[in-house]
């Protein structure tokens, strides 16, 4: 066995543990909060020893930020694979809507919004934060502009995909507290009313 074999199965498990660390923290962010979710926390509910999160994640801001991150990147990957899986015409918008809605309605985004609240108050961590929170605005743009097949070069079209990230993340804060789906499902299907006439000039030729 070469010495590069025999280091895959170490690098193997060295990627499940920091796996199993991201996921544990999201979930313990979502339930208890920032200050409920400590490394000893995470790695315990991961069901490694603190010294191997450590060894991964020194601090509690590097495995909580990177987590966020991972899981937020993750979602959007699966969404992706989803694409195909949408209807053609009638329909198409409001699940676009729909699963845009849902990227802040999860887990996720309950963790990164007590990440957020730490972070306000919390210069070092603000710092670490702010840059990840801004290429995970990108990604979700990046994702509706594609899910909705708009071109942005035409006037307002940027800014009402914006508009419509915007609202997601409001509904994903009203469903903080309280469970808001029924109040969602009418307004996600007014919505997609209003995009499908305000962005009909912006839509991309079909291929």
């Amino acid at each position: 066995m070469t010495a590069t074999a025999a280091r895959r199965p170490q690098q193997d498990r060295s990627r499940a543990t920091r796996r199993r660390l991201l996921e544990a923290a999201v979930d313990s962010l979502a339930e208890h909060g920032w200050t409920g979710t400590t490394v000893s926390v995470v790695a315990e509910r991961a069901g490694v020893s603190r010294g191997a999160a450590q060894h991964h994640f020194p601090t509690r801001e590097d495995l909580v930020t990177a987590a966020v991150s991972h899981v937020t990147d993750a979602r959007i990957s699966e969404i992706q694979e989803q694409i195909t899986k949408l209807p053609r015409g009638k329909g198409r918008t409001e699940g676009v809507v729909d699963i845009l809605v849902r990227l802040y309605t999860g887990t996720v985004f309950r963790a990164a919004l007590q990440l957020w609240v730490a972070a306000s108050s919390d210069e070092a961590l603000r710092e670490q934060v702010v840059p990840v929170e801004a290429r995970v605005g990108r990604e979700a743009h990046r994702l509706a502009v594609e899910l909705l097949g708009v071109d942005e070069s035409v006037p307002g079209v940027r800014e009402t995909v914006q508009a419509t990230l915007d609202m997601a993340r409001g509904l994903g804060l009203a469903n903080v507290l309280t469970d808001d789906s029924r109040r969602r499902r009418g307004i996600v299907r007014q919505w997609a009313r209003t995009l499908d006439a305000v962005l009909e000039e912006g839509r991309r030729p079909e291929s």
